[in-house]
């Protein structure tokens, strides 16, 4: 089993959306049953809340959908998955703080395919949502490349 966690602010618009869009194309490579993934906020704020509407509507949009309900991270996610994406640096640097005994095991989720970050749509429109989607479509395109079973 394959353990993937994607990590950023408030676990309501980039890792809802990039479990959303993971768990998508797992489940068009028949691979779902082989991989566990979340996602989780570094902080608590919407703790319980879906993910934001106009997350929800491109995830829809594209068959990548799923009920989402945001958490915030816990030391034994640190723990317990293999592979921690985090869509910024900042988030980064949040994890690597609060858990200094797991530095290193979490990295930039956009590393896979050239580097950067995944900006943050949230006090944007939804085309801003759309050009996230697209960003991490790419990079778990990669990933799956990497680690998917042949």
């Amino acid at each position: 089993m394959t353990r993937v966690l994607f990590v950023c602010m408030g676990n309501i618009c980039r890792s809802p959306m990039a479990e959303g869009i993971l768990r998508k194309k797992l489940r068009e490579r028949g691979l779902l049953e082989q991989f566990e993934v979340d996602s989780c906020g570094t902080g608590g704020w919407h703790e319980g809340e879906p993910a934001d509407p106009r997350a929800q509507r491109v995830l829809a949009q594209y068959g990548a959908d799923f009920p989402h309900v945001a958490r915030q991270i816990q030391a034994h996610d640190l723990e317990y998955f293999q592979h921690i994406f985090v869509m910024d640096r900042e988030n980064l640097a949040v994890l690597e703080q609060r858990f200094p005994q797991h530095r290193g095991k979490a990295r930039l989720l956009l590393e896979l395919n050239g580097g950067g970050e995944v900006p943050d749509p949230y006090y944007q429109g939804l085309e801003a949502f759309e050009a996230v989607y697209r960003l991490l479509d790419e990079a778990l395109e990669v990933f799956l490349q990497n680690h998917a079973p042949r």
